[in-house]
């Protein structure tokens, strides 16, 4: 009797408890592929930034030239740097 009143509880059981759930993936972003071939740079702003693409020499409003660094990994297309 005691084997029968076991096999039904077993039996009941959810079967999805016992398996390991499978994490979630989380998506990626273009930013996050481009992972080769970046450069740490030094920002106009005191800061450190890493960009993949190259660096420029642009006209500022002021009509001088000066340094960029472009496509940086913050989010920012032009990052002005520090000569």
């Amino acid at each position: 009797m005691k084997a029968l009143t076991l096999a039904l509880m077993l039996s009941l059981q959810p079967v999805g408890t016992l398996t390991p759930h499978k994490p979630l993936r989380q998506p990626t972003t273009q930013l996050a592929k481009r992972t080769k071939g970046g450069r740490w740079y030094f920002a106009a702003s005191g800061h450190a930034v890493y960009c993949y693409g190259p660096v420029m020499t642009v006209p500022s409003p002021n009509g001088n030239l000066q340094k960029v660094a472009t496509l940086c990994r913050d989010g920012s297309a032009v990052v002005p740097l520090k000569d």
